[in-house]
Protein backbone atom coordinates (compact mmCIF):
# COMPACT_ATOMS: atom_id res chain seq x y z
CA UNK A 1 0.00 0.00 0.00
CA UNK A 2 1.02 3.39 -0.53
CA UNK A 3 -0.46 7.18 0.82
CA UNK A 4 -0.64 10.10 -0.82
CA UNK A 5 -1.09 13.53 0.94
CA UNK A 6 -4.99 13.81 -0.08
CA UNK A 7 -6.25 17.43 -1.65
CA UNK A 8 -9.92 16.78 -0.75
CA UNK A 9 -12.46 14.38 1.14
CA UNK A 10 -12.62 13.59 4.68
CA UNK A 11 -9.10 12.43 5.34
CA UNK A 12 -5.81 13.97 5.19
CA UNK A 13 -3.92 11.37 3.48
CA UNK A 14 -5.32 8.91 0.62
CA UNK A 15 -4.35 4.86 0.99
CA UNK A 16 -3.79 3.46 -2.51
CA UNK A 17 -4.21 -0.20 -3.25
CA UNK A 18 -3.67 -2.09 -6.61
CA UNK A 19 -6.38 -4.30 -7.45
CA UNK A 20 -3.98 -7.59 -6.47
CA UNK A 21 -3.39 -6.33 -3.42
CA UNK A 22 -7.24 -5.79 -1.76
CA UNK A 23 -7.45 -9.52 -3.64
CA UNK A 24 -4.81 -10.57 -1.87
CA UNK A 25 -5.91 -8.84 1.64
CA UNK A 26 -9.38 -10.10 1.75
CA UNK A 27 -8.07 -13.76 1.21
CA UNK A 28 -5.58 -13.38 3.99
CA UNK A 29 -8.20 -12.27 6.26
CA UNK A 30 -10.74 -14.76 5.44
CA UNK A 31 -8.22 -17.57 6.13
CA UNK A 32 -7.29 -16.08 9.25
CA UNK A 33 -10.80 -16.28 10.50
CA UNK A 34 -11.16 -19.67 9.05
CA UNK A 35 -13.73 -18.54 6.66
CA UNK A 36 -12.06 -19.43 3.27
CA UNK A 37 -13.67 -21.97 1.59
CA UNK A 38 -11.49 -25.03 0.31
CA UNK A 39 -13.80 -25.13 -3.02
CA UNK A 40 -16.25 -22.26 -4.75
CA UNK A 41 -19.01 -21.29 -2.25
CA UNK A 42 -20.77 -18.48 -0.73
CA UNK A 43 -18.76 -17.03 1.76
CA UNK A 44 -20.04 -16.70 5.30
CA UNK A 45 -19.88 -12.56 5.34
CA UNK A 46 -22.06 -11.92 8.33
CA UNK A 47 -19.73 -14.79 10.48
CA UNK A 48 -16.29 -13.07 9.19
CA UNK A 49 -17.62 -9.34 10.32
CA UNK A 50 -18.08 -11.23 13.90
CA UNK A 51 -14.75 -13.25 13.71
CA UNK A 52 -13.29 -10.40 12.38
CA UNK A 53 -14.01 -7.05 14.15
CA UNK A 54 -15.80 -8.43 17.07
CA UNK A 55 -19.03 -6.89 16.56
CA UNK A 56 -22.69 -8.18 16.13
CA UNK A 57 -23.87 -5.78 12.71
CA UNK A 58 -27.09 -3.74 13.94
CA UNK A 59 -30.21 -2.78 11.58
CA UNK A 60 -30.88 0.77 11.83
CA UNK A 61 -33.61 2.87 10.51
CA UNK A 62 -31.20 5.32 8.17
CA UNK A 63 -32.39 8.22 5.76
CA UNK A 64 -33.42 7.55 1.97
CA UNK A 65 -30.68 5.84 0.09
CA UNK A 66 -28.53 5.19 2.60
CA UNK A 67 -28.06 1.54 3.20
CA UNK A 68 -25.30 1.39 5.92
CA UNK A 69 -21.81 3.08 7.99
CA UNK A 70 -19.41 2.04 9.63
CA UNK A 71 -18.39 3.49 12.82
CA UNK A 72 -14.38 4.00 14.15
CA UNK A 73 -13.00 4.95 17.19
CA UNK A 74 -8.82 4.97 17.60
CA UNK A 75 -8.90 1.16 17.83
CA UNK A 76 -10.82 -0.08 15.00
CA UNK A 77 -14.15 -0.46 14.12
CA UNK A 78 -16.89 -0.19 16.58
CA UNK A 79 -20.18 -0.54 14.63
CA UNK A 80 -21.46 -1.60 11.25
CA UNK A 81 -25.39 -0.83 11.19
CA UNK A 82 -27.56 -2.11 8.51
CA UNK A 83 -30.38 -0.20 6.87
CA UNK A 84 -33.41 -1.68 8.39
CA UNK A 85 -35.07 -1.32 4.95
CA UNK A 86 -32.97 -3.91 3.21
CA UNK A 87 -33.84 -6.51 6.26
CA UNK A 88 -37.27 -5.45 6.08
CA UNK A 89 -37.40 -6.43 2.26
CA UNK A 90 -38.32 -10.30 1.12
CA UNK A 91 -36.52 -12.62 -1.48
CA UNK A 92 -33.20 -13.60 -2.53
CA UNK A 93 -32.26 -10.35 -4.21
CA UNK A 94 -32.76 -8.18 -0.49
CA UNK A 95 -31.01 -11.04 1.04
CA UNK A 96 -27.75 -10.65 -1.25
CA UNK A 97 -27.66 -6.63 -0.98
CA UNK A 98 -27.92 -7.51 2.78
CA UNK A 99 -24.68 -9.40 1.99
CA UNK A 100 -22.96 -6.59 -0.44
CA UNK A 101 -23.36 -4.29 2.57
CA UNK A 102 -21.83 -6.11 5.06
CA UNK A 103 -18.82 -6.53 2.98
CA UNK A 104 -18.88 -3.34 1.23
CA UNK A 105 -18.82 -2.03 5.30
CA UNK A 106 -15.97 -4.81 6.48
CA UNK A 107 -13.75 -3.40 3.73
CA UNK A 108 -14.03 -0.04 5.07
CA UNK A 109 -12.82 -1.65 8.32
CA UNK A 110 -9.86 -4.01 6.32
CA UNK A 111 -8.68 -0.53 4.45
CA UNK A 112 -9.22 1.88 6.68
CA UNK A 113 -9.57 1.95 9.66
CA UNK A 114 -5.60 3.13 10.95
CA UNK A 115 -7.16 6.37 9.27
CA UNK A 116 -9.01 6.73 12.32
CA UNK A 117 -6.48 5.76 14.34
CA UNK A 118 -4.87 9.17 14.01
CA UNK A 119 -7.71 11.19 15.13
CA UNK A 120 -7.84 13.76 12.87
CA UNK A 121 -11.79 13.29 11.34
CA UNK A 122 -14.86 12.46 11.73
CA UNK A 123 -15.22 9.12 12.87
CA UNK A 124 -18.53 7.59 10.28
CA UNK A 125 -18.04 6.82 6.93
CA UNK A 126 -21.25 8.12 6.38
CA UNK A 127 -22.89 9.69 3.42
CA UNK A 128 -25.94 9.32 1.26
CA UNK A 129 -24.35 9.26 -2.04
CA UNK A 130 -21.56 7.38 -1.39
CA UNK A 131 -24.14 4.53 0.17
CA UNK A 132 -26.76 4.56 -2.15
CA UNK A 133 -27.50 1.24 -4.45
CA UNK A 134 -26.30 2.61 -7.19
CA UNK A 135 -22.91 3.48 -5.91
CA UNK A 136 -22.29 -0.13 -4.34
CA UNK A 137 -23.95 -2.44 -6.98
CA UNK A 138 -23.18 0.43 -10.30
CA UNK A 139 -19.91 1.03 -9.71
CA UNK A 140 -17.32 0.69 -12.76
CA UNK A 141 -14.11 -0.52 -11.38
CA UNK A 142 -12.11 -0.97 -14.63
CA UNK A 143 -9.60 1.73 -15.21
CA UNK A 144 -8.02 4.06 -12.97
CA UNK A 145 -10.55 4.58 -9.97
CA UNK A 146 -9.27 8.84 -9.62
CA UNK A 147 -11.12 9.18 -12.90
CA UNK A 148 -14.07 7.30 -12.31
CA UNK A 149 -16.95 9.68 -12.81
CA UNK A 150 -19.62 7.21 -10.62
CA UNK A 151 -17.41 7.86 -7.35
CA UNK A 152 -16.81 11.51 -8.29
CA UNK A 153 -13.93 11.91 -6.25
CA UNK A 154 -14.77 9.44 -2.93
CA UNK A 155 -11.82 6.93 -3.08
CA UNK A 156 -12.76 5.35 0.34
CA UNK A 157 -15.92 4.43 -1.70
CA UNK A 158 -14.27 2.78 -4.99
CA UNK A 159 -11.87 1.56 -2.66
CA UNK A 160 -14.77 -0.61 0.07
CA UNK A 161 -16.21 -1.59 -3.19
CA UNK A 162 -13.30 -3.59 -4.18
CA UNK A 163 -12.93 -5.12 -1.18
CA UNK A 164 -16.58 -6.03 -1.31
CA UNK A 165 -15.32 -8.20 -4.47
CA UNK A 166 -12.65 -9.79 -3.32
CA UNK A 167 -14.71 -10.47 0.22
CA UNK A 168 -17.73 -12.08 -1.41
CA UNK A 169 -15.95 -13.60 -4.93
CA UNK A 170 -12.02 -13.89 -3.76
CA UNK A 171 -9.81 -14.64 -6.87
CA UNK A 172 -8.59 -18.14 -6.81
CA UNK A 173 -12.14 -19.49 -6.07
CA UNK A 174 -13.87 -17.62 -8.57
CA UNK A 175 -11.26 -18.98 -11.22
CA UNK A 176 -12.16 -22.31 -9.76
CA UNK A 177 -15.62 -21.66 -10.28
CA UNK A 178 -14.95 -20.41 -14.34
CA UNK A 179 -13.41 -23.45 -15.20
CA UNK A 180 -16.05 -24.87 -17.17
CA UNK A 181 -16.31 -21.34 -18.83
CA UNK A 182 -11.97 -20.84 -19.88
CA UNK A 183 -10.35 -21.82 -22.92
CA UNK A 184 -6.81 -21.82 -23.51
CA UNK A 185 -4.70 -18.86 -25.08
CA UNK A 186 -1.69 -19.01 -26.31
CA UNK A 187 0.93 -21.77 -25.82
CA UNK A 188 2.02 -20.30 -22.40
CA UNK A 189 -0.86 -22.08 -20.32
CA UNK A 190 -2.82 -18.77 -20.16
CA UNK A 191 -6.23 -18.71 -20.90
CA UNK A 192 -9.58 -16.96 -22.09
CA UNK A 193 -13.39 -16.57 -20.89
CA UNK A 194 -15.44 -18.34 -23.77
CA UNK A 195 -17.33 -14.67 -25.02
CA UNK A 196 -20.36 -16.90 -26.28
CA UNK A 197 -20.79 -18.69 -22.56
CA UNK A 198 -20.49 -14.99 -20.62
CA UNK A 199 -23.88 -15.03 -19.53
CA UNK A 200 -23.93 -18.28 -18.24
CA UNK A 201 -20.41 -17.47 -16.18
CA UNK A 202 -22.71 -14.38 -14.46
CA UNK A 203 -25.21 -17.25 -13.61
CA UNK A 204 -23.30 -19.51 -12.11
CA UNK A 205 -20.86 -17.22 -10.11
CA UNK A 206 -24.21 -15.39 -8.64
CA UNK A 207 -25.39 -18.93 -7.71
CA UNK A 208 -22.13 -20.32 -6.30
CA UNK A 209 -21.59 -16.99 -4.18
CA UNK A 210 -24.99 -15.96 -3.29
CA UNK A 211 -24.39 -12.69 -5.01
CA UNK A 212 -26.71 -10.91 -7.32
CA UNK A 213 -26.30 -10.84 -10.99
CA UNK A 214 -25.14 -7.44 -11.06
CA UNK A 215 -21.75 -8.35 -8.52
CA UNK A 216 -21.19 -11.05 -10.39
CA UNK A 217 -20.68 -9.09 -13.53
CA UNK A 218 -18.70 -7.19 -12.10
CA UNK A 219 -16.08 -9.22 -10.49
CA UNK A 220 -16.10 -11.69 -13.65
CA UNK A 221 -15.68 -8.18 -15.60
CA UNK A 222 -12.37 -7.04 -12.93
CA UNK A 223 -10.55 -10.61 -13.89
CA UNK A 224 -11.80 -11.40 -17.53
CA UNK A 225 -12.63 -8.02 -19.05
CA UNK A 226 -14.76 -8.34 -22.04
CA UNK A 227 -12.82 -6.55 -24.34
CA UNK A 228 -10.27 -9.56 -23.88
CA UNK A 229 -11.83 -12.04 -21.79
CA UNK A 230 -8.21 -12.87 -20.84
CA UNK A 231 -7.48 -13.31 -17.00
CA UNK A 232 -5.79 -9.69 -15.88
CA UNK A 233 -3.23 -10.17 -13.61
Amino acid sequence: MKTFRAKSGPFSERPHFQPSEIDRICADELRKEGLYPNSPEAIRIDRFVEKRFGIVPQYEDLPEGVLGFTKFTKKGVEAIAIATALDSEKGKVAERRVRTTLAHEAGHGLLHAYLFALDEKPLHLFDADSHSDHKILCRDVQGDERKSRAYDGRWWEFQANRAMGGLLCPRSLVQGALKPFLLPSGSLGAVTLDEKRRAGAIRTLADIFDVNPIVAIIRINELYPAETGQLRL
